[in-house]
């Protein structure tokens, strides 16, 4: 199975082992999860602590029960985050691939034309107005946890990589993955 719902990166991947201690040993139902998250990690939101609670769920670090939700006894290493988002979530095995073959650096409006195509066409009847848009945010924090997790590198504007709609600077393999 893999997963869609990405939240943006945080500053640095201590804060997924902190998300990942705040939900239960023992299975607590996706309100009470939601609100330790919240409570916790200072989230704005019930939504962005689902989709932290998601997430967390596609990284394997919690398990959806019968029960509800409870946290994996799984240490979140760089190396199992960097594999388990590769392998489960959407998008990012795609987009590094993307990456791979471009001629230099992407920003997240190139990677999303290139990954438009896949998009699940459901997708495009759930919000016709919207879903570019959304996928591009999409692509755009998948690519900064593919940073963040040393599988890309962000490069600022250059010659390589001109200022296009406002956005300057891209990202592209990172050199030691």
């Amino acid at each position: 199975m893999r997963f869609k719902l990405v939240p943006a990166a945080p500053a640095d991947l201590s804060f997924v082992a902190d998300a990942q201690r705040a939900v239960p040993l023992v299975p607590g139902s996706e309100d009470d999860c939601c609100a330790r998250l919240m409570r916790r990690l200072d989230l704005p939101s019930r939504d962005v602590a689902r989709t932290w609670l998601t997430f967390l769920r596609a990284l394997e670090l919690v398990e959806e029960t019968p029960s509800g939700f409870k946290r994996r006894r799984v240490d979140p290493t760089d190396s199992h985050l960097r594999e388990a988002f590769r392998r489960r979530v959407f998008g990012a095995e795609e987009v590094l691939a993307a990456l791979g073959e471009a001629d230099g650096p992407l920003t997240a409006e190139e990677a999303f034309k290139r990954f438009r195509e896949r998009v699940p066409v459901w997708e495009h009847h759930k919000n016709p107005q919207t879903w570019e848009e959304l996928w591009t945010e999409r692509l755009g924090d998948i690519l900064e946890w593919l940073t963040l997790l040393g599988l890309t590198e962000q490069v600022e504007e250059t010659e390589e990589v001109q200022d296009v709609d406002g956005v300057s600077g891209g990202f592209r393999p990172s050199q030691s993955r």
